[in-house]
């Protein structure tokens, strides 16, 4: 006879005593790990004697959260029943467990007879249901912790022990969201006041966001912001400055970053965010680079060639001061697979908090596992950036190239088809938004010298161009889209909100 068995048949009359008291190391003193056989056995008795009672704690458990492994076939069995709408009591229960061999050791099928006369009363079930939910996950928290134990311990060349760090994290972060998602259905109610406090949040920024600001006004009114769960594509064609502009809001949502009480009652951003930004392309110097030309007004080519004059090398020095206490986290590991940058978006939440992901770019991270062809593998990444956003409840601005079909057309601006090796980017994104330097591409049309006709065209082309850019949102399930027009200085690599000159004068802020 096991032991569960053994300590089920200590208690034969099935009395309640005080099972909150027994819930932390189980109804035996010797047991080592934490269970509570009576509060399985009272809760399965209620699900027998009222099959409604289910209904309540189907969100909260399931058979594995039973310690005893006949409880959890007995809960198992009578779930099935239930979802198909049949009667679960201890005669129709009778003709699945009648063989069962640990139901024999425990008297058979008048134990479940025992179980239905034990009941508790109804409106406890969700309470029992929690103790019984609670030891299990502390039973899974002993279980990983001999798991981690057993793989350092064994020292083998293929398992390295950040490789096992980081599955320890994700173990345990999984652990720790375990229910959180299963919120089910809300009523219309709850619903409608989550609306009206978002509302109510972006009334209180002068009828501005909903989500947190880009630190760009045009671009803010056509978006209301990064809204938290959503991802937003930025592409582009290179040198359109796809990187220059997730940096500067970034940054701008970085610096703007106030802590506080939320109108919730919970602390934490009130203003701007925590920003991650992983960069698989360039290095966090470089980042920090174009972060710091911006902040100082120091062309970044002349801070790379050791070109300052003691003026703008001091004006330097101080923007790093200032920007030093920015809560912004640049990770710049090559080729992160998609497992472990989640991870440690999930860490990073933990340690520091975080209201914005930044990933430049999406092509270059890898996908878990090696799929069959590019496409799989880039859909794979792309719904695991999406359910980031979703679990952290946080906007992820994912940057993506474009194909080369763009330099085939005449007309140069981008178009949704033209999103490289994937049409899944477009299905998963929330927002896809272009990047698109008309400058760029005229700059290369440059006449000969001696066509004195075609470069004074030429020539008032490019100064009607020149320092400007537009964001094309060609996709947004909360808007509408359009194009955003941003003024851009190349060396300062820096867009900002462009002044019409009907604008003149207009405070933008």
């Amino acid at each position: 006879m096991n032991e569960v068995t053994a300590v089920a048949r200590t208690a034969p009359d099935l009395t309640a005593p005080d099972l909150a008291a027994k819930a932390e190391t189980g109804s035996d003193a010797g047991q080592t790990v934490p269970h509570n056989i009576e509060a399985e056995q009272q809760l399965l008795g209620a699900i027998l004697t009222n099959n409604d009672i289910f209904d309540r704690v189907a969100s909260i458990l399931s058979e594995e959260h039973f310690y005893d492994p006949v409880h959890a076939k007995i809960y198992e069995v009578a779930r099935t029943r239930i979802a198909r709408n049949l009667q679960a009591t201890p005669v129709t229960l009778k003709a699945f467990l009648e063989d069962h061999p640990g139901l024999r050791e425990l008297g058979g099928p008048a134990y479940l007879a025992k179980l239905a006369g034990s009941a508790i009363a109804s409106f406890a079930a969700a309470d029992y249901a929690q103790i019984i939910y609670d030891l299990a996950i502390r039973r899974e928290l002993m279980a990983l912790g001999k798991d981690i134990e057993a793989k350092a311990a064994n020292v083998d060349m293929a398992s390295e022990p950040r490789e096992q760090i980081v599955e320890a994290e994700q173990a345990l972060y999984k652990l720790g969201e375990a229910g959180k998602a299963n919120t089910g259905f809300q009523s219309f109610l709850k619903a409608v006041t989550g609306a009206v406090e978002s509302a109510n949040a972006a009334f209180q920024r002068d009828g501005g966001l909903a989500g947190l600001s880009t630190g760009l006004v045009d671009l803010d009114r056509k978006l209301g912001g990064l809204h938290p769960s959503d991802l937003l594509i930025l592409a582009g064609r290179p040198s359109m400055g796809k990187t220059s502009l997730a940096c500067n809001i970034a940054f701008n949502i970085a610096r703007a970053y106030r802590r506080g009480l939320r109108p919730d009652g919970r602390e934490g951003a009130v203003n701007g965010g925590v920003v991650g930004f992983f960069s698989l392309e360039m290095s966090a110097e470089q980042l920090a680079l174009r972060l710091l030309s911006e902040a100082s007004r120091i062309p970044s080519n002349k801070v790379r060639r050791g070109e300052m004059t003691e003026e703008e090398f001091r004006r330097f020095v101080s923007a790093a001061k200032e920007l030093e206490a920015c809560p912004l986290f640049i990770d710049d590991t090559a080729a992160l697979p998609i497992s472990q940058l989640a991870a440690r978006a999930r860490r990073l939440k933990r340690t520091h908090g975080l209201d914005a992901l930044f990933v430049d770019y999406l092509q270059l991270v890898r996908p878990a596992t090696a799929k069959d062809s590019r496409v799989n593998e880039v859909s794979e990444i792309t719904q695991g950036l999406k359910a980031i956003a979703k679990e952290l409840d946080i906007p992820v601005v994912a940057l993506s190239q474009l194909s080369r079909q763009v330099e085939n057309r005449d007309d140069k601006r981008p178009q949704l088809s033209d999103l490289r090796e994937s049409g899944s980017i477009e299905q998963d994104a929330d927002v896809v938004m272009f990047v698109y330097r008309a400058e760029y591409y005229k700059e290369r049309e440059k006449p000969a010298d001696h066509n004195l006709e075609a470069m004074a065209t030429w020539q008032a082309e490019m100064e009607a161009l020149y320092g400007k850019a537009d964001v094309m949102i060609g996709k947004q399930r909360h808007g509408p889209i359009g194009d955003v027009p941003l003024a851009f200085e190349a060396e300062f690599t820096k867009f900002s909100d462009l002044v019409q000159p009907w604008q003149q004068g207009e405070n933008r802020t």
